[in-house]
């Protein structure tokens, strides 16, 4: 039983590293814009179909460290540019005439799901609705997931503490006006976050499907849910408590399913999330801020 324990915490901990990759793009995109990037779900999955698709074409398992470098790389270049996209297309335009709005906090967010939706059914139409085998190009990709998501991690966390975008970007959070006020580039600056968030996503994205081994249309919607209620666990905003929320629930659904409830991993989930908004709406590692009314 004791193994068994063991084993569970080293998959969690890998399940909760690629949680918490993509559960970093919902929390900065809520840390600059106050609202939540329900189409980042499907970033990821669209992410992993050109990681499939650069892997195969490299030589996959003929040339594994060359195909996972490459397939994660070309990757995490696509999913910028579709953040990119994403947010200029559908959500810069909302932006200047939401302020003026009382629909200005609903109106992305049903931008959002709408995109979210357009996504998903794109992905069906161009790749079909079936399974796509992933190429199992390490016999122990548990590790190197681990490994890989603390590196890119701590590379964020210093990304935000030491240089100018970062800077750039805590002050945008604080206060939009201010910051442009100040020589910020706002745009610019939105733009870069919901890059950077979506490149991890596709690190995310490649990494679990090397560990799951297969790629399909609607996967965003599961891991998108747990990224998402790991960034409120954490204290959606905050770097590291989105980090902390995704280990914890990686390693609590892997602990569920030593016991008689483990096909109970989602309620689990949602159970956390209707805990934490009772008990401490901010997250762990979060913090309520007044606003002004």
């Amino acid at each position: 039983m004791i193994q068994k324990v063991l084993d569970a915490l080293v998959t969690g901990l890998a399940q909760g590293a690629m949680i918490a990759l993509v559960a970093l793009g919902y929390t900065m995109v809520f840390g600059v814009l106050k609202m939540i990037n329900f189409a980042h779900s499907e970033v990821f999955m669209m992410a992993a179909y050109v990681g499939l698709f650069v892997i195969a074409a490299v030589g996959g398992q003929d040339n594994p460290i060359v195909a996972g470098v490459s397939g994660t790389i070309i990757s995490m270049a696509f999913a910028a540019a579709l953040g990119i996209a994403i947010e200029r297309v559908a959500y810069r335009p909302l932006r200047a005439r939401g302020k003026k709005s009382s629909l200005a906090r609903l109106t992305p967010l049903v931008t959002a799901l709408g995109m979210s939706v357009l996504l998903q059914n794109l992905a069906q139409l161009l790749f079909t609705a079936r399974f796509r085998p992933y190429p199992r190009l390490f016999e122990q990709t548990r590790p190197v997931i681990f490994v890989v998501a603390v590196v890119v991690m701590i590379g964020l966390e210093l990304l935000i503490k030491r240089t100018w975008f970062g800077k750039a970007m805590r002050a945008l959070s604080a206060n939009e006006e201010a910051a442009r006020l100040m020589g910020v580039k706002t745009s610019r600056v939105i733009a870069t976050t919901f890059a950077v968030g979506s490149s991890l996503a596709a690190v995310g994205a490649v990494l679990y499907c090397l560990d799951q081994s297969q790629a399909y249309p609607t996967m965003g919607t599961v891991i998108g849910t747990r990224a998402f209620v790991a960034a409120v666990l954490g204290g959606i905003g905050s770097i590291p408590g989105a980090m902390l929320g995704g280990l914890l629930l990686g390693v609590l659904g892997e602990l569920v399913k030593l016991t008689d409830y483990s096909g109970g991993v989602d309620v689990l989930v949602f159970l956390v999330l209707i805990g934490v908004l009772l008990v401490r709406p901010a997250g762990l590692l979060g913090s309520s801020r007044a606003e002004k009314v």
